[in-house]
């Protein structure tokens, strides 16, 4: 699968996928090359994860910065 489809996928489905891989992995019997190609695969997974959840964590620091910003200039109206 090319980088520009696993892009597309969503955290649940790529979580997914990578949970397969890893009992397909764990659970053996398959060859040296396939397991290399799954090992591939898992890796490409973790990768879109990864980006999922460092934009989410993006977007939720933004929203309480801007929470706080708010909060400080409400503060400063008080005075």
């Amino acid at each position: 699968m090319s980088s520009r489809v696993d892009e597309a996928l969503g955290y649940e489905q790529a979580r997914d996928e990578l949970i397969e891989v890893v009992r397909r992995l764990e659970a053996g019997g398959t060859t040296l090359e396939e397991s290399l190609a799954l090992w591939e695969r898992g890796e490409e997974l973790a990768k879109v994860c990864r980006r999922w959840l460092e934009g989410a964590r993006a977007r939720l620091d933004a929203a309480l910065a801007e929470e706080a910003e708010a909060e400080q200039e409400d503060g400063e109206g008080d005075s």
